[in-house]
């Protein structure tokens, strides 16, 4: 693959656009005595056509050439089909350490991005060095792995306990203080910033408007769209503004399901109308606001399609989320490890699915065992039998090129955190509200 670097070097484009210009004058009756003056008129205003003649020959000709080639587009058409397959997978990795498969597999493959949960987390120390090992076995690939963990706040925090921790949302929701939401958006960057992570998988969209519902509840800052879309764009915004990419989930939305999809497949059975109103709103919001990442979730809304959840789903992540809602970043899955999945279609099979219903990111906590080779070899095998177009995935790698240089992805490791000062910051804001 050619170097990502020198490509982008090529971004500014020139034109030069050559413009013509006439004049003209009226004509005096001839006289006899004038006829010498009239000539020579004659003979300038043939030379000024001729002139404009030529400069509109040239300016169609300057229009007609082809621009300059876009540079993201120059890196995805010399990259293989493997390459562009492993820049679409998000990873997860056994343990507390890099093992040797798992450091091979990323100085290999050169995936896109690599997920840390809260079982590869100890400590301070621990985690440092974990994110060091990580980013020098990719260190030679010319695309910097975007690294991500789930950092909301409340009970799903993973950042080391020395680091101080928010409320939940919902605790946070109380307040409905837009600019308060920002500060803890601004403050759970510096959190995953500052351990190397550039992804945090925040904010959650879900409304909680089901009482039954423990797999979103406190998660959610509310239980209506107006106060979720005001305080999750709030912290979304909060989080980009620190240089880190925040996702929003759980598309279409996980806050009126009763089931976990971790463990099992839920269903909304809501009309199109209803999930509308209620459900896709703060997605909308987000989305017109500069959303980057959309994180689909593993759940069967029948109103839009009987058959798939949305993460393998082409009616909701092309035609709903793309087409209806006008959202042109980068889509990835929940995980496709999650018993929703895993219950219901083998890893393969899901892999192909989801792709295919345009997902740009697959996100493969259990790669191991095989899992990222045999998902690796069912997607080449439906591109090579044309059940998936490597159209697009030329789409997908291309927004995903896009998001790591817009928010300047790079091989830098991350050096000591100064525990103090972030802890000082987070009791600040905790102290205001408490």
């Amino acid at each position: 693959m050619k170097s990502l670097l020198l490509m982008l070097s090529c971004l500014g484009l020139w034109f030069l656009v050559l413009t013509g210009c006439a004049s003209s004058e009226e004509n005096a009756p001839e006289k006899k005595e004038d006829q010498q003056l009239d000539e020579h008129q004659t003979s300038e205003q043939e030379k000024m056509n001729d002139e404009k003649s030529n400069d509109d020959s040239n300016s169609s000709d300057k229009k007609t050439q082809p621009k300059k080639k876009d540079p993201f587009q120059k890196t995805v058409d010399s990259m293989s089909v493997d390459e562009k397959i492993a820049q679409m997978m998000f990873i997860g990795l056994k343990g507390t350490s890099l093992n040797k498969q798992e450091a091979q597999l990323i100085r290999t493959e050169q995936v896109g991005g690599v997920i840390l949960l809260g079982g590869n987390i100890q400590n301070k120390n621990q985690l440092l060095q974990y994110i060091q090992s990580i980013k020098k076995a990719n260190k030679n690939s010319h695309t910097p792995l975007m690294l991500g963990v789930d950092e909301e706040g409340g009970r799903v925090s993973r950042i080391p306990g020395e680091i101080a921790n928010f409320p939940s949302n919902q605790y946070i929701g109380k307040y409905s203080n837009a600019s308060l939401s920002h500060r803890i958006g601004e403050l759970l960057a510096q959190k995953v910033e500052a351990f190397g992570f550039n992804v945090d998988f925040a904010p959650v969209l879900d409304i909680n408007n089901n009482p039954q519902n423990r797999v979103i509840g406190d998660r959610s800052f509310g239980s209506t769209p107006e106060k979720v879309s005001k305080l999750g764009i709030a912290t979304m915004e909060g989080i980009q503004s620190e240089g880190v990419i925040p996702v929003v989930k759980h598309f279409p939305g996980h806050g009126n399901t009763t089931k976990d999809s971790h463990i099992s497949l839920p269903r909304v059975d809501k009309s199109i109308v209803e999930i509308k109103q209620e459900e896709l709103i703060p997605f909308k919001k987000a989305i017109d606001q500069g959303a980057d990442m959309v994180m689909v979730a593993h759940i069967l809304y029948s109103a839009f399609d009987q058959k798939y959840p949305a993460t393998l789903s082409e009616r909701i992540i092309t035609d709903l989320l793309r087409n209806d809602m006008g959202f042109e970043g980068v889509v990835i899955t929940d995980d496709m490890s999650m018993g929703a999945i895993t219950q219901n279609y083998g890893m393969d099979e899901a892999a192909v699915l989801s792709i295919r219903a345009g997902t740009d990111m697959f996100m493969l906590t259990s790669s191991g065992d095989g899992n990222y080779e045999r998902v690796k070899k069912a997607l080449k095998q439906a591109v090579k039998q044309g059940t998936i177009a490597e159209e697009s995935l030329d789409k997908s790698v291309k927004r995903i090129l896009k998001l790591k240089e817009k928010y300047k992805l790079s091989h830098e490791l991350p050096q000591e955190v100064d525990v103090p000062s972030l802890n000082q910051k987070i009791r600040n804001v905790i102290d205001q509200i408490k």
